[in-house]
Order: C-alpha cells, then sequence, then structure tokens
C-alpha cells in the first residue's frame, strides 16, 4: 500500500515541475507607466480620456486611471530652501510624482516631488535643490 502511494507522489511531482512550454512574457504592456514625468501633466493620453474625473470635493484638478492606478494632478505652491515662493503643476501616482514649477526667476523647472504628509509635498529639481509644496 505504502509503494502506491509513493509511486503516486513520484508521479504528482513529476507532473508538477515540468517546465512551462513557452517562457513568461519579459515586457507585460500596460497602460500605466512605471514613473510620472513632468511631461505627463501636458496631455492626456486617449486611455486616460476614459478615466477623466473631476471631484471638486478634494484637492486635485483631476483624476485618472482605475481603483488601486489613480494618477492625480495637482495645483501646487510652495517656497525653496531660501523662502522664494513658487507654484506650479504636478502629476502624483501613489506617493511619488512629478511636474513644473514657476518662480519669478525660473519658469518651467522640473521636479520630482513625494508626499511627506496629507497636503504635503517634498520636490526636488535636476539640480538638487528642494521645495516645500502644499497642494492647492
Amino acid at each position: 500500500m505504502k509503494k502506491k502511494y509513493l509511486i503516486l507522489f513520484v508521479v504528482f511531482l513529476t507532473i508538477s515541475c515540468k517546465k512551462a512550454s513557452s517562457p513568461p512574457p519579459t515586457q507585460i504592456n500596460s497602460f500605466y507607466k512605471e514613473v510620472i514625468t513632468a511631461d505627463d501633466r501636458k496631455t492626456i493620453t486617449p486611455e486616460e480620456a476614459k478615466t477623466y474625473h473631476v471631484n471638486d470635493t478634494y484637492q486635485y484638478e483631476y483624476r485618472t486611471g482605475n481603483p488601486g492606478h489613480y494618477e492625480y494632478n495637482y495645483d501646487v505652491k510652495g517656497v525653496n530652501i531660501k523662502g522664494d515662493s513658487v507654484f506650479g503643476n504636478i502629476n502624483i501616482e501613489g506617493k511619488y510624482g512629478a511636474g513644473i514649477l514657476i518662480s519669478d526667476s525660473i519658469q518651467d523647472l522640473e521636479i520630482k516631488a513625494e508626499w511627506v504628509d496629507y497636503g504635503k509635498l517634498k520636490a526636488t529639481d535636476l539640480k538638487g535643490n528642494e521645495y516645500n509644496l502644499i497642494a492647492k
């Protein structure tokens, strides 16, 4: 009786350990980007337009995507390390995003941003300068 179970066990292992006949895909096609860039805020793709949503109750300007993969667009304002005022627009997915800031002396300053608290963001430009921002 034990031999029958042993034979069944060996057969089961042999069948379950076979390699897949085709290799898994190297790239999964998705309409979600892995990283948000500053240029993302300039246009809305046809895929994003299908899920475009505005809600006046919340701080974001608009939202695109599906549950778990929303991308939000915010107008922001804040200050740099020197205390100079800046304002701009960013796209955020999850905790991280990117956008463009404008100040009295600089136009179209590309930044990377991350949430640090409710409505508060910390941003860094390409030169490493830091900005404290709030969503309007």
